[in-house]
């Protein structure tokens, strides 16, 4: 098939040959994902995978699906496309282990301009690194060629991903009480949110993103483009090793920032008050703040801020969450508590 012509096809800006192309190169990156319960490899017309033995278990079924935004652009300024598919895994395996799920797999959609076998490589191979990460297997995707809709060098990915929770075992928000303790997990940067109002900002061009800025301690590329943290091992690890209902919530701070995200994880009739003196602010966002004069709550209406996950518990069991998320790798604080009678977050 890899030797099949269209030549008609290709007149009209669809290269069906450079799509086979594009298969056999990301072929090595796709196995390097393989878990148990992967019954095919990519090629077919859908990804196989059986469900792990859950016995003792009330199966439930977990999706989520999402892109990266506009930090695209970024990607395509620095001509780097290694890092962005960490991204569009991140963004889904982040929302759905909040609901206590394990990831299985993950299926991505590139859009592209024309397709560039190499370029797809690339994008394909962060894919792949995210769904190490994870401990999830990519089972397929899509890589569609736009020419007339998309020039030849741009591109968009998306993707989904599904895990599977224990019914008993999903944390519930209507068991968060005021008075219990809110932890931040640290983010690795911006992450995949805001980058909207960064590009106003920053009017990042090719030289701009090269040029080191010792109060970011990077290029400012580097910075922007740093991969958004996946928090699946931490938190999966974190749920097996609290007894049943200790950890109330979880909630991934993406778009919106800290008013959209931390009320989705708390019971109806409270809110949160978050201590910005606990939290660690990275560099690049006061460095976002400085160079748009941009208000304090707007900042934390938008960016993450330096906290990628916040986790709620009593307040008795948040030394020890603190404690087992720091063993796994994870850099942990407490940074605030629920408290009642408040409209979502309150910032002191």
């Amino acid at each position: 098939m890899n030797n099949s012509r269209n030549e008609s096809y290709k007149d009209a800006g669809v290269d069906v040959t450079a799509g086979y192309k594009a298969v056999e190169l990301m072929k090595k990156h796709v196995s390097r994902t393989k878990i148990t319960g992967v019954l095919e490899g990519i090629g077919g017309f859908g990804g196989l995978f059986a469900l792990p033995n859950t016995d003792g278990m009330e199966p439930v079924l977990v999706s989520g699906a999402d892109g990266v935004g506009t930090k695209l652009q970024i990607a395509k300024l620095m001509d780097k496309h290694d890092t962005i598919g960490i991204d569009a895994v991140a963004m889904c395996v982040n929302d759905i282990v909040c609901a206590g799920a394990r990831p299985l797999f993950f299926l991505d959609y590139i859009a592209m301009g024309k397709v560039i076998p190499e370029k797809v490589e690339q994008i394909v191979k962060g894919v792949a690194d995210g769904c190490v990460q994870a401990g999830c297997a990519l089972v397929g995707g899509e890589t569609a060629e736009h020419p007339g809709i998309m020039p030849d060098d741009e591109y968009d990915i998306a993707g989904f991903s599904v895990g599977i929770a224990d019914k008993s075992k999903i944390p519930d928000k209507a068991n968060v009480k005021p008075g219990d303790t809110i932890i931040g997990i640290a983010s690795s940067g911006v992450h995949s949110n805001g980058f909207s109002l960064t590009r106003k900002v920053l009017q990042p061009s090719r030289d701009s993103l090269g040029r080191f800025h010792s109060e970011i301690g990077k290029t400012l590329g580097d910075a922007l483009l740093t991969p958004t943290k996946i928090y699946v091992k931490s938190i999966l690890a974190l749920m097996e090793k609290l007894t049943d209902g200790t950890l109330k919530s979880v909630s991934h701070i993406t778009g919106g920032g800290f008013f959209e995200n931390i009320p989705r994880g708390i019971s109806d009739g409270n809110g949160a008050v978050i201590r910005i003196s606990e939290i660690e602010i990275p560099p690049i966002f006061e460095f976002i703040q400085k160079a748009g004069d941009i208000p304090q709550r707007d900042m934390f209406y938008t960016y993450n801020m330096g906290i990628g996950m916040c986790v709620i518990v009593a307040p008795e069991y948040a030394d020890e969450t603190v404690r087992i998320l720091t063993d796994t790798g994870e850099k942990a604080k407490i940074i605030g508590e629920v408290k009642a009678g408040i409209e979502d977050v309150q910032l002191v």
